[in-house]
């Protein structure tokens, strides 16, 4: 294969990129400042509204509407493209904050959190369909690492800014301060959102007509699998007090969210069809290894190894870097097919999750864990990141909005799921949890790794 000397290559950060660039951090990194900063807000916003109770409520919330936001995304962007979906995700994050940043009570505070899910949901898929419209096939890569690099800075400083801003002047202009900071991305997208808007949409055949129709029908179980998703964890806020009602609650909500997947997921993604529904399943099983085992590491430092919380968090600051990391490595031009990269990923994961293990399982030093973990976050930093490129890969204009959501909603849901049998089985144990539990979870998300391994094979076409 020769390469044309003469044709300039294409980079991301010059000519008529660049101003898609940078708007697109301006939106992801805002969407990675609120995420990290309601974290570290919401204590001192509950005990001002004297709502303690609703802590769980404000939490859950977002991952309630983002899910049918999703479904949403995906139709929408598709039938209209990009654009339209892109004004309604950054009017809903806008009018999210300043629900929040001027609210007078705890109920205004949590429709602000769900608008705030509404919009993430819009602003993830628009996003994507906007990247794949307005950027070469050969960018992408690299554009979905600087996804993941954005949310370096406000895992890291994100926490402590909003702790200063919340101190001295009011945790009302942590959200009040992101509308202002909306605006100048939102101006920077204007040449690509124009440019795309201009692009004549391809016809369609009877074929994606059908899909459509089957996507449109499928929104009302993606609802339900809101609903589930939002019951299973308030369910879980009260297992050890009513260990009956709860477990019944959390059951049926399990129930209802896997026929919620049978209904929304692409046909063939249970068995990893070769393909598209293989991408899907691979999405799902990372998503439930990774994001199930990272969410019990803090817990799991705290009581067997005695750190402080502060310490603890160590967790969430090597997960934003070594993702960030790994997505950066997938980006750079290194002559491997994409597969490959994504199965690279998957093995990292696997056996960094099985390192990490060692800290519930043995008395190993505690670095060695963490070494193991940041080898995880790695991995999923490879992995992700080649998903998102292979799903662009194998759509089209006609479906890249459904099959992202799709995408997105398969990694939600399971991660849910994990987090509901992780949650379940800590619950009966809550007074003194024992390494073999902690052991179970970790060790259980090595296993999802290595099946997520095995099925990264079927990602190419027959």
């Amino acid at each position: 294969m020769t390469i044309d000397a003469t044709v300039p290559r294409p980079r991301l950060f010059t000519g008529q990129h660049l101003p898609l660039v940078l708007g697109v951090i301006g939106l992801v990194t805002l969407g990675a400042l609120e995420n990290r900063a309601v974290g570290t807000a919401l204590p001192t916003m509950v005990r001002e509204f004297d709502a303690l109770g609703s802590f769980g409520l404000a939490n859950a919330a977002p991952s309630a509407s983002y899910l049918i936001s999703l479904a949403i995304a995906g139709l929408w962007s598709d039938r209209r493209g990009p654009i339209p979906t892109l004004r309604a995700g950054a009017i809903a994050f806008g009018l999210a904050q300043l629900l929040v940043g001027t609210a007078t009570a705890m109920p205004m505070v949590i429709a602000g959190r769900l608008l705030s899910g509404l919009a993430e949901g819009l602003l993830d898929v628009s996003l994507m369909v906007l990247v794949a419209r307005a950027l070469p096939a050969v960018l992408r890569p690299r554009m979905f690492s600087l996804f993941a690099a954005m949310w370096i800075l406000p895992s890291v400083l994100g926490p402590v800014l909003t702790g200063v801003v919340t101190e001295q002047f009011g945790w009302r202009w942590v959200f009040l301060g992101a509308v202002v900071l909306l605006i100048p991305s939102w101006l920077l997208l204007g040449p690509a959102m124009r440019q795309s808007e201009h692009v004549p949409a391809p016809e369609r055949s009877a074929d994606d007509i059908a899909e459509l129709e089957a996507w449109r029908a499928a929104l009302p179980w993606a609802l339900a699998a809101s609903v589930a998703l939002f019951s299973m964890t308030l369910a879980g806020d009260h297992l050890q007090e009513h260990p009956v009602i709860a477990g019944t609650a959390i059951l049926v909500a399990l129930l209802v969210l896997a026929r919620a997947a049978v209904r929304v997921m692409p046909k063939g993604m249970f068995v990893a069809e070769r393909g598209f529904p293989a991408v899907v399943a691979v999405r799902a099983l990372g998503g439930a290894a990774f994001g199930g085992v990272g969410a019990y590491l803090p817990l799991l430092l705290t009581l067997q190894h005695h750190f402080s919380p502060s310490r603890a968090g160590v967790t969430l600051s090597i997960t934003g870097v070594s993702w960030a990391f790994g997505s950066w490595l997938q980006g750079r031009e290194h002559g491997i097919e994409r597969v490959r990269v994504l199965q690279a990923g998957l093995a990292f994961m696997t056996a960094g999750v099985a390192v990490a293990s060692l800290l519930a399982w043995s008395d190993a030093t505690t670095w060695f864990g963490l070494i193991g973990w940041a080898f995880a976050g790695i991995g999923m930093g490879l992995s992700s990141s080649s998903l998102s490129v292979l799903t662009l890969d194998l759509s089209d204009h006609h479906n890249s909005g459904r099959n992202s959501s799709a995408g997105q909603m398969a990694a939600t849901m399971s991660i849910a799921t994990a987090m509901a049998v992780s949650g379940t089985l800590l619950a009966f144990n809550a007074d003194h949890p024992r390494p073999w539990v902690f052991g179970s979870i970790i060790t259980a998300g090595a296993v999802l790794a290595f099946l997520g391994l095995l099925a990264a094979g079927r990602v190419r076409q027959a």
